[in-house]
């Protein structure tokens, strides 16, 4: 959604010109960007604000129901806050010009610089709102990261990053203890004569244990969550790795050979590429979606949306048009997400995903 202030009062017949076209043609761009979607959409959970900021808070869950006898009372139980976590709203803008000499001469029609200048300044929103996002998972093994002069908090409730080992859980219950969503192993590879193999069966292989730790992932009681992992998140830079995961994910058999077997992950994953992601390893993100939604994990708050406002400048004859936005991005949790290494070496932060 756009939002247009009302224009500061000016009686200029090159503006009337220009004013309602380049409000259809940024109404058109936004249009077409919000159908296409892109990581905000498919990885965060975006919701509305109308405060400073919003707070998260985590709970442990209510115990089984207990059987009682005939005229008992029920055992009571209570839900604990185990953590909170606040998402701050960051307010982001930016201007175009058009200048005195491009109004004047835009008599028929909008004068092709103008018009791209329109569509950009659209894109550029798009772009901030995909690219803040892609930021914060890409360097989610830190609590902060700046990025378009923003300072991102990326600390989950615990206050640990969003991928570590050392994840909390039960935190001011009876029992509580630690666990890992970010590890390394034979995740792509095995050495094999004396060098690293890259094949679908090792990624399969390593899928599977991705897939049971994400199963596993204990609530705030101590319990194993039983969350289906079904989305993955590759980098934007490695062809042989995105090649391994969609022949593995895309493939009706078993892949290399002649047998009919099944492949148990055929239909069950949604790929995403982050383009903005570009390590030097071999890694990959594993996701819940269910446990994205359900456990509050990535989340987008929009503050204020594009709020458009256009005047003259008086000194210099030039029409500007600027826009401005707030929204917060966070991690409610850690629980819905995975990071995975292929390294034969211990990776500071991680746990070996065979431990």
């Amino acid at each position: 959604m756009i939002v247009y202030s009302k224009s500061s009062g000016f009686n200029n017949a090159a503006i009337g010109k220009l004013e309602t076209p380049i409000k259809m043609i940024i109404e058109h761009e936004s249009d077409l960007l919000a159908k296409k979607g892109g990581v905000c959409d498919a990885l965060f959970n975006v919701e509305r604000s109308n405060k400073f900021g919003e707070t998260i808070v985590g709970g442990n869950e209510f115990k089984m129901f207990q059987a009682t006898d005939e005229g008992e009372a029920a055992e009571q139980d209570t839900v604990v806050e185990t953590a909170s976590k606040f998402i701050e709203h960051i307010q982001f803008m930016k201007e175009f010009v058009i200048t005195a000499e491009m109004m004047e001469d835009a008599n028929y029609g909008i004068a092709a610089d103008a018009k791209h200048r329109a569509e950009n300044f659209v894109r550029a929103y798009y772009k901030t709102l995909n690219k803040v996002c892609e930021q914060a998972l890409i360097n989610g093994t830190t609590t902060r990261y700046t990025f378009a002069g923003a300072t991102l908090r990326l600390d989950t409730a615990d206050y640990m990053p969003l991928f570590s080992h050392s994840h909390k859980w039960g935190q001011n219950t009876e029992t509580s203890g630690v666990q890992s969503n970010f590890f390394w192993g034979d995740i792509f590879g095995k050495e094999q004569g004396g060098s690293r193999a890259y094949t679908t069966d090792n990624f399969e292989e390593g899928l599977y244990k991705l897939v049971g730790k994400m199963r596993n992932m204990l609530d705030e009681n101590g319990e194993p969550m039983g969350y289906t992992a079904d989305t993955l998140i590759i980098p934007g830079n490695n062809p042989k790795l995105e090649s391994i995961v969609k022949k593995v994910c895309g493939s009706e058999g078993t892949l290399g050979t002649g047998y009919n077997d099944i492949n148990l992950h055929y239909g069950n994953w949604n790929i995403v590429v982050l383009p903005s992601w570009q390590p030097t390893d071999m890694r990959i993100m594993v996701m819940s979606s269910e446990a994205n939604k359900n456990l509050c994990g990535n989340m987008l708050f929009n503050r204020v949306p594009l709020t458009v406002t256009n005047w003259v400048d008086h000194h210099t004859g030039n029409y500007i048009w600027n826009g401005r936005c707030r929204f917060g991005v966070g991690f409610g949790s850690y629980k819905h997400i995975m990071l995975a290494v292929d390294s034969t070496s211990e990776i500071q932060g991680a746990d070996n995903i065979d431990d």
